[in-house]
Order: structure tokens, then sequence, then C-alpha cells
């Protein structure tokens, strides 16, 4: 069940990500959209149906909740940045988004272009950060932690990783 639940294994944190990791995750945030697109651009209906393990989301409710958090995770980046009393994430109930009419019957090609252009950005503003910027932290109440900007960063691109492969178990294709 853990397979199915973790794909590519749990979040791990790292205290420090040196300059080269960082440029790997900022390449992957640029990246990883145009892997969406081919996975799941052309998918039929009962495709955009399947799950990959029982109980879990649709195809079609993870391409939404992917282009909506990390949509979240550039806002939380920005607010970071910009707002001095931005100490603590800012959240949603996942499951009442991914129950919404736009999570449950809109096309993905939608949450494409959406998740496209918010990494096309969010890669930028990753990109102009300096050590300063990559140490801003903020709480993030469920997770219990204290991300820097740098773990962030991390955290994102592990969470498109993860459900990318849930995608494909659902679709059998890993």
């Amino acid at each position: 069940m853990d397979n199915r639940k973790y794909p590519i294994g749990p979040f791990v944190i790292q205290e420090t990500y040196s300059p080269g990791e960082l440029a790997q995750i900022i390449h992957r945030i640029e990246t990883i959209p145009a892997e969406y697109r081919r996975l799941v651009e052309n998918l039929s209906p009962d495709d955009l149906a399947k799950t990959y393990r029982e109980g879990s989301w649709t195809v079609r409710q993870l391409v939404h909740h992917v282009a909506d958090i990390q949509l979240l995770h550039y806002l939380r980046m920005k607010k970071a940045l910009t707002e001095p009393d931005y100490s603590e994430a800012t959240m949603i109930d996942m499951n009442a988004w991914a129950g919404t009419a736009d999570a449950t019957t809109a096309p993905v090609d939608d949450s494409l272009l959406l998740f496209e252009g918010a990494h096309r950005r969010y890669a930028y503003l990753a990109r102009s950060l300096d050590e300063k910027a990559l140490a801003i932290r903020y709480n993030h109440p469920v997770r219990k932690i204290q991300f820097t900007q740098a773990q962030a960063l991390a955290i994102s691109v592990w969470h498109a990783e993860h459900h990318l492969a849930h995608i494909k178990l659902a679709l059998s294709t890993i």
C-alpha cells in the first residue's frame, strides 16, 4: 500500500541545498508541466476517471490538484518574500478542493495551462533569489515545520513528481 501512497517515497527535507541542487530543483519546476501535458492531454474520459488505488483521487482530480497546489506554492513564496509578517503558510482543504466541480469535471487542459504559466513565473522568481531570500522561513502548520524558501522549492518539486507517479500508476505506465 505504501508504494502506491508514496510511489517516489515520502519527502525528505534537507537542511540546506547547494547551488547545483537548487539549479536542478528550479530546472525541474520548469520542465515537469510538460511531462504532465504529454501524459494526460489526450486521455479519454475513462482514463481521466482512473485511480491509482482504492479511494484515491482520479487522474482528472490529480491534474487539477497539482495545478492548484503548485500555484499555492508560488503564492506562498511571493507572500514570504513581500510580507515581513508572513509567518504561517497559507493553507487549503485539499480534499474539499478536489471535490469541487472544477476539480471533478473541468477539462484538464485548463489546469495544464495554469500549471505551465505558474511554473514559468515560479522558476523565474526562484532564480532571482539570493541567499538571504532563500533563507526566509515560514511555518507549515500541518507538517509542523519551518520551511526556508529553498526547502519550499524542494517540496514543491517532490509534490509534482509524487502526483505524476500517481497518474502513471493509475494509467499503469510504471
